[in-house]
């Protein structure tokens, strides 16, 4: 369980800071050198949900990484659909993909799914890799 809590709060934590760098990277595109970046508070439990994923690199392990990203990818885009929809319904939804012409009702965008393969890996790392974990009897 503290593992499960440990992972739940790195995943929560490294979603955030991507989704910040992510739409600071933006502001480049408009010429915006404040580069100022957003998320909001419901994000930090649909990034924690990446917690779920930890099965999956384990059983890809020795895989290869396309294939394991492009899984985590899919899954990461399943998980933003039903999380999405779900805000939505409640008109809370911190996104809208309307203006892609890549969106599936305005939800999901599927011209992002090299971000979420990169995103996988990242969590894959983070909550595999034996520098990023201390010890189990600490």
């Amino acid at each position: 369980m503290k593992n499960f809590i440990r992972d739940f709060l790195r995943c929560g934590i490294a979603g955030w800071c991507m989704e910040i760098c992510f739409t600071a990277l933006d502001s480049l595109r408009r010429r915006d050198m404040k580069l100022m970046g957003q998320t909001s508070l419901w994000m930090f439990p649909i990034y924690a949900s990446a917690v779920f994923l930890k099965p999956f690199f384990h059983l890809f392990k020795g895989t290869s990484i396309f294939l394991r990203g492009v899984t985590y990818a899919v899954l990461i885009l399943t998980g933003e659909y039903v999380s999405g929809s779900l805000l939505a319904k409640s008109k809370i939804c911190p996104w809208d993909y309307t203006r892609s012409k890549w969106h599936i009702k305005k939800i999901i965008r599927l011209d992002y799914l090299p971000n979420w393969i990169l995103a996988g890996l990242f969590f894959e790392y983070i909550m595999t890799s034996k520098k990023s974990c201390p010890p189990e009897d600490a």
